[in-house]
């Protein structure tokens, strides 16, 4: 059984099963006791890197900073809060052997696929942001009382942080990774790009709604038990597909309880319940070039891969993306051929958790080994590789996280999914030409808004 931390800069394998994880101890009042002093609240290290390029943690903002003006629960678009940020240098397909240790293979693969056109632009990394103090505390308990039950498919512990802030095992990584503190409730109209190899695009567009009950205010701190989410998406393009919905439910833990989900057929004016919602099944409006389970990155049930943690190391991944989620951003100067356009990206050295799944022999999923980057300051993903059950590469993703002051914590944005064998991608979650960006915690959804009855009700 490993005995050591692994929360320190290097790259150690843990090379733990599930089951494995489930005999793991909590972490000791001398190592609980670093949280909010060598370590951030969650867990991230709160010092610098050795040379200074990865700053220490500043937390000196907790939700709108002074000088930023913005309209708290409105959809308001992010607001840049380094307007005057310029790049410090940019990584190309001529460059980047000199920064390849920091970069994961799929983003060498779009260098080496569009060596022209693609590039990374790396701006001075920023770490000025904080988690509300019921958060840190309740974050601390956690570290000193959870622990991994079923096989690592749930967790004691306490609503509203992360489970581990000093996880031991990886699947307390991932506990983190899909329990992170964010929006308890979140509405958006998003628009979806399909973008073939040649440039066209193929246009989707979803109403979604979604209620995060563990970090519901009047949940933060009970028992770790019950539902985790409520989710209902509506699909309003393409035509042929308009006026269908799918609602769905999300257990807290797997091995007692399994995602249910429902849909709306406009043609019948029928709901019927879904035998199964998830893993490798086409997400609409993306031409069948992404899963369902990789909405940000991974989610749901984690029980058809073998888990192992590479602890952390140093990486570009994208950070701050404010700019990216301008409302002066048109589709058509972000949607270039191949990729998006370099420009509206901001990449930061930061220093990630190397998380990769590999596919359970006599387990059936399209892909056969998922890599994903967790930004240690707020344990989301930023970046996936996925592999074909042979082993090749075969898609590369990433997320671009902004801090969003109407949560005080991390919000998901526009993300963006590679085919890196056809050179098609989609975007996925623009908001950047909608009347509204994210709508979040405006506190307007309730339980009752996502049962069969009510998902009739949307469809009429």
């Amino acid at each position: 059984m490993m005995k050591t931390r692994v929360w320190v800069p290097v790259m150690t394998t843990i090379a733990l099963s599930m089951a494995a994880g489930s005999a793991m101890a909590k972490v000791t009042e001398a190592e609980a006791a670093k949280l909010g002093k060598e370590l951030t609240c969650v867990g991230a290290e709160a010092g610098p890197n050795a040379d200074g390029s990865i700053p220490a943690f500043s937390g000196k903002w907790l939700g709108k900073p002074p000088h930023v003006e913005y309209t708290l629960h409105s959809g308001q678009h992010p607001v840049d809060v380094y307007p005057e940020d310029k790049p410090l240098f940019e990584i190309t397909a001529a460059n980047m052997d000199k920064y390849a240790d920091k970069l994961s293979d799929g983003q060498k693969a779009l260098f080496k696929r569009f060596p022209e056109s693609f590039r990374m632009p790396v701006y001075q990394s920023r770490r000025d942001f904080r988690y509300p103090d019921v958060i840190c505390e309740l974050a601390k308990k956690n570290a000193l009382e959870a622990e991994l039950i079923d096989g690592g498919l749930g967790y004691t512990g306490y609503k509203g942080p992360v489970g581990f802030p000093i996880p031991k095992a990886p699947m307390e990584v991932l506990a983190n990774m899909n329990f992170p503190y964010r929006a308890f409730t979140e509405h958006i109209v998003r628009d979806i790009a399909d973008v073939g190899s040649d440039g066209n695009i193929t246009w989707g567009r979803q109403v979604n709604k979604n209620l995060n009950v563990v970090t519901q205010p009047t949940e933060l701190g009970k028992p770790m038990e019950g539902l985790m989410a409520y989710s209902i998406s509506g699909t309003l393009l393409p035509e042929r597909d308009r006026g269908s919905y799918t609602a769905s439910q999300e257990p807290v833990n797997f091995a007692k309880a399994k995602r249910l989900a429902w849909q709306y057929d406009p043609g019948t004016r029928r709901v019927r319940q879904l035998p199964t919602y998830g893993f490798d099944s086409p997400m609409g409006g993306t031409g069948g070039k992404m899963t369902i389970d990789q909405d940000r990155l991974m989610n749901g049930d984690p029980s058809r891969y073998e888990w192992t943690l590479h602890g952390k190391k140093e990486m570009y991944i994208p950070a701050n993306a404010y700019r990216l989620h301008s409302k002066d951003v048109k589709y058509a100067d972000l949607l270039t051929k191949g990729h998006a356009n370099p420009k509206f990206m901001r990449y930061e050295l930061r220093r990630v958790w190397v998380l990769e799944g590999k596919l359970k022999e006599g387990y059936r999923h399209a892909f056969g080994k998922r890599v994903m980057f967790i930004d240690e300051d707020n344990w989301q993903a930023s970046v996936g590789d996925y592999y074909d059950t042979r082993g090749e590469l075969w898609q590369h993703a990433f997320i671009n996280h902004y801090y969003a002051f109407d949560l005080n914590a991390w919000q998901a944005g526009t993300a963006f999914y590679h085919d890196l064998n056809s050179g098609a991608y989609v975007g996925f979650n623009l908001v950047q030409e909608r009347d509204k960006a994210w709508v979040l915690n405006a506190g307007d959804l309730t339980p009752d808004m996502y049962t069969p009855a009510a998902l009739r009700a949307m469809g009429q």
